[in-house]
Formats: structure tokens, sequence, C-alpha cells
């Protein structure tokens, strides 16, 4: 009974443990790196074509993450995606010129926000908490450039065909 007793204590201490050191890596995949609301202000942005861009995707400057996605939705008047980043208040120094891009890591990789910083003048006013970003360039999509060659190919083939 007592070595029944003291399997079991360390049976239940093991799973604990290995529970734990799930959890642990599920937060590191995920790159969660604070259950807190940090300080933020958010940047929005419009777009013609956002891709398989998604909330929580990255906001990145030179590489560096500066800020996330908050939300996504689209713009009643002219029916353009409207995307919302929430950029970290220690990065606020991000001029009226700046542009934004919608990039994607590696060949088929997730869709991420590439903020470019513009050229501080000596009238520029800085970016603050709502303002929208101009200057946007949309989302290559892999299936719009392989439907172009496609078409462009069997353009070419059928105008050799009228000629003969």
């Amino acid at each position: 009974m007592q070595q029944t007793r003291k399997i079991e204590l360390w049976v239940g201490t093991f799973v604990i443990a290995g529970i734990c050191a799930v959890l642990v890596m599920i937060f590191q995949v995920a790159d969660v790196k604070g259950l807190g609301t940090n300080d933020t202000y958010t940047l929005k942005a419009e777009f013609d074509n956002i891709g398989s861009l998604k909330v929580r995707s990255p906001v990145k400057v030179g590489g560096v993450v500066v800020g996330r996605v908050a939300d996504i939705g689209l713009n009643k008047e002219n029916l353009l995606p409207v995307v919302t980043m929430s950029i970290n208040a220690e990065y606020d120094q991000f001029p009226d010129t700046s542009s934004v891009k919608i990039l994607t890591s590696g060949l088929i990789g997730e869709q991420y926000i590439g903020l470019t910083p513009g050229f501080i003048f000596d009238d520029e006013e800085m970016l603050v908490d709502g303002n929208y970003i101009e200057d946007t360039k949309s989302a290559l999509v892999l299936e719009d450039l392989i439907g172009q060659v496609l078409y462009s190919v069997g353009g070419g083939d059928s105008d050799k065909k009228e000629e003969d």
C-alpha cells in the first residue's frame, strides 16, 4: 500500500511537469511575450489586396517586430481592405511620409507588414494614434501571378496559330 502511494505521487509529479513543459513550448511557438497589455498606438492603412494577411501578423521595420496587426476590416465606401496595426509606444518616431507593404516570409511563408520609415523634413509631422498611412503596396498573390503567366503563354500560342 505504501509503495503504491509513492508510485502514484511520482507519476503525478511527472504528469504535472509534462503539462508545464508543453505549455512553455506552446507559448514559445506562439511567440507570446507577455500576457499584460503594453502601451501601443494604432495606425491604419488601406490596401487593394491583403492576400492571406491575418490578425496578429507581425509589423516589422527592417526585420524587427514593432507591432502586430490588430484588426482587418472593409471600408464601406470604396470596399477596400483596411488594416489596423497596433504599434508599440516606444516606436513613436515614424514620419508622415512612411510607407507600408505586405511581404511574405520566404516563398510560401506567412505574410507580414513591412513598415518603411519615411524621410523627416523640417515641417514633417509624425504619425500619431489613429493616423492613416497613405503610401501602401498590396500583397503579391502567387495565384494571380501563375494565372497571368498561364494567360500570357496561352495568348502567345493562339496568336501564332492565327498567323499560319
